[in-house]
């Protein structure tokens, strides 16, 4: 069943609908918001308010006429709305802080590894701007294609890819150094 059509019976009051588009979309919003927020928690609560703002959307009798980039764009906005507010600033450095992902499996050379990579891919995923960074979020973690990027961030197209151009030219210098830095270090350990 298309988008469309669940949009279709969503807004006649098809419950199953509405459960059939959380299912396909919960998860992929969440953690498009997780790894623009930090915050698991806060990541939820944005994915929940998006899909009451579609409720409400629905109620008004105003369908979104490409869901998914518009999904997108309502999380990319509740992202902007809060960064912007005290609440936020106020909390800015609990936020600094990355939760590092427990594996009970793996070695603590492995993990640590993990860790040093995931840091690097994070700090050089900072260095970018906030468009920069949310389109290779959305184009790589959420799978979106250039127009979805295009009608989820309100940019033209051949912005969306010139910015992305930009983005992975900065991530690859980046990613190198932190390589050449890596494989340095282990030669001294070795040497």
């Amino acid at each position: 069943m298309t988008d469309e059509e669940l949009l279709e019976q969503m807004a006649n009051g098809n419950q199953a609908a509405f459960e059939a588009l959380i299912h396909r979309y919960h998860s992929p919003l969440f953690s498009y918001l997780e790894r623009k927020l930090h915050d698991p928690q806060k990541a939820e609560d944005f994915t929940q308010e998006t899909f009451l703002k579609l409720i409400r959307q629905l109620k008004a009798k105003k369908q979104p006429n490409n869901l998914k980039p518009w999904l997108y764009q309502v999380a990319t906005n509740l992202c902007r709305d809060y960064w912007k507010s005290a609440f936020f600033r106020s909390e800015k450095q609990e936020l600094d802080r990355i939760p590092e992902p427990k594996d009970s499996k793996t070695s603590i050379i492995e993990i640590y590894e993990k860790q040093e990579e995931r840091k690097e891919i994070l700090a050089s995923l900072s260095q970018l701007s906030e468009t920069q960074k949310e389109i290779v979020l959305l184009r790589f973690y959420q799978d979106l294609k250039y127009k979805e990027i295009a009608a989820a961030l309100d940019l033209p197209i051949g912005t969306v890819k010139s910015n992305l151009f930009h983005a992975l030219k900065k991530l690859k210098t980046s990613l190198k150094s932190f390589k050449i830095t890596k494989e340095s270090d282990g030669d001294r350990r070795n040497g």
